[in-house]
């Protein structure tokens, strides 16, 4: 269980042995991708992450597990569900990083002008768009790490506190990290990373390039307004999960785009 206070003040929890090691073989195996990263360029779109992997059955059930439910429950309430999965690595061939943002933006179904609803944008045929700040405070992210992640692997780094100042503009982004406090996020495989998504955070390279591989899952209570749909919407909430209901729709689509990369950069290589 989380500390919550300590949580709302910091935006950010490690939680250890949040899913057991057979779930975490089991993961790596459903993004067994890393033979053929050793010799991408990290210039090339679509090397270290996938999107919309929520249909992924061993994804799916991550998301429901007890001790993700347990914590998204906790911190979002008992009828939050799924809402975006994303599936990020680094490898010699795509030692990335990513410098300090918030993550501003929710994946929907399709663009409807919806007041308070914008900018928008579009990301590997996924529109995005900012909603409102108030949605986005209610939201929470876990990020699963398959892989220890030391200092030497370009872990995640974060502001504590800086989600309680709403969405920052970019141009005083340097300013409130330089009066804030950096926190290095040090994660054992099966641990978590809990936090909100105005939380500033950024990425630099690892020192020893391996796999740092991450199941990525946002978590959101209710439906979105003005008939916008999440993009992954999935047919259960969390707490009515059954372990026989596998969203196989969403599987196949999600297994076939991650075939199709795979023989895509084969032919590249």
């Amino acid at each position: 269980m989380l500390n919550l206070e300590a949580f709302e003040r910091d935006g950010l929890a490690i939680v250890d042995r949040v899913i057991e090691p057979a779930l975490i073989h089991s993961l790596m195996e459903s993004f067994d991708v890393s033979a053929e990263f050793e010799h991408w360029q990290e210039t090339r779109a679509g090397l270290y992450a996938m999107r919309q992997i929520l249909g992924v059955p061993d994804v799916y059930a991550l998301a429901n597990t007890t001790g993700v439910r347990g914590i998204v429950k906790q911190v979002v309430g008992k009828d939050a569900r799924p809402v975006r999965g994303i599936f990020f690595d680094k490898l010699p061939g795509a030692n990335w990083k990513v410098a300090w943002h918030q993550d501003r933006a929710i994946a929907v179904a399709r663009k409807i002008d919806v007041q308070g609803f914008g900018p928008w944008s579009v990301k590997e045929g996924v529109a995005h768009v900012q909603p409102p700040v108030e949605l986005l405070e209610r939201m929470v992210t876990v990020r699963v790490h398959l892989d220890d992640c030391g200092e030497e692997c370009g872990p995640l780094k974060v502001l504590r506190g800086s989600h309680r100042r709403g969405i920052i503009a970019p141009t005083d982004v340097e300013r409130v990290v330089s009066e804030g406090q950096e926190a290095t996020c040090e994660v054992r495989s099966g641990g978590a990373v809990v936090m909100r998504p105005l939380l500033l955070h950024r990425s630099g390279r690892a020192v020893t390039p391996g796999n740092r591989r991450v199941v990525h899952i946002e978590f959101a209570a209710g439906e979105l307004p003005g008939g916008l749909e999440w993009a992954e919407k999935l047919d259960r909430v969390i707490p009515a999960f059954s372990p026989e209901v596998s969203h196989r729709a969403g599987a196949a689509s999600a297994l076939a785009r991650l075939r199709r990369r795979r023989a895509r950069h084969h032919r590249r290589a």
